[in-house]
This record gives C-alpha cells, structure tokens and sequence, in this order.
C-alpha cells in the first residue's frame, strides 16, 4: 500500500512551472484590475452612503415650513434657498449620484468579468500555485 493517499493532489502541488513573459504580463493585469476594482468599490459605497444621506435630508424637507428659507450647503457654505429651490437641487443631486453609481456598478462588473477571465487562464496554468482570492 502506498504511504501516500492523494498521489494527484501531491503531483499538482509539486508541480513547477516555469512563468513566462505572457504570464508574467497576465498577472500584473490581474493585478492593476485587483486595485481598480477595489477603488471603484470604495467610491461606490461612498456614494451609496451620500445618497442616503441625501434621501434623509430629502425626508426632512417635507417636513419644513414652505414659508420659511432653508439653509443649504454648497461646497462649504451654507446659503438660504426657497423649499422649492432647495427640493429641486436636492433632486438633481441624487439624479447625479444615481447615474454615478450605474456608472461605477458597469465598471466594477466589466472589471471583474475580465479578472475572471484571466484567472482562468492563470489556475489553468499554475493551480494551486498561484492565489489570486481576496483575504
């Protein structure tokens, strides 16, 4: 009887292959994609955060007096604007934000279709010796 029970796992782990320049390449892409799509994932939750924020601010407005002006932040300042004015700039940014998260969700997909495209060719070469999963 043999003294080793998985003689297939223990040949692919052992087994030594040599990285060539395409592979090399295919790795530092996979790379680049790694750090993109982490930094289009960070912008994303950041806007989806804005954008609840700016809902809540939208759910206090309709509680304001329409008599009176309400103080609304551009930049760093705070100018007093009608309710309707300031409902309707309210409206527009969430408008914005909305487009700017679609616009983040198609890239960080499109990121990732090509990342995985890769890492099939990458585990079809290397196996097990190469890890390309988020800790």
């Amino acid at each position: 009887m043999s003294s080793n029970r998985f003689p297939l796992l223990q040949r692919e782990e052992e087994r030594n292959v040599e990285v060539n320049w395409e592979d090399q390449q295919r790795i530092n892409q996979f790379s680049k994609l790694n750090s993109r799509v982490e930094y289009l994932e960070d912008e994303y939750k950041k806007q989806r955060e804005e954008k609840e924020y700016l809902d809540d601010l939208a759910m206090e407005l309709e509680l304001a007096d329409e008599e009176e002006p309400v103080f609304y932040k551009i930049g760093d300042a705070f100018v007093q604007l009608s309710l309707e004015k300031a409902q309707e700039r309210l409206e527009h940014e969430k408008s914005r934000i909305d487009e700017h998260v679609d616009k983040l969700d198609n890239q960080i997909t499109s990121i990732q279709t090509e990342m995985d495209e890769l890492k099939k060719k990458l585990y079809g070469k290397f196996g097990k010796a190469i890890n390309l999963e988020k800790n």
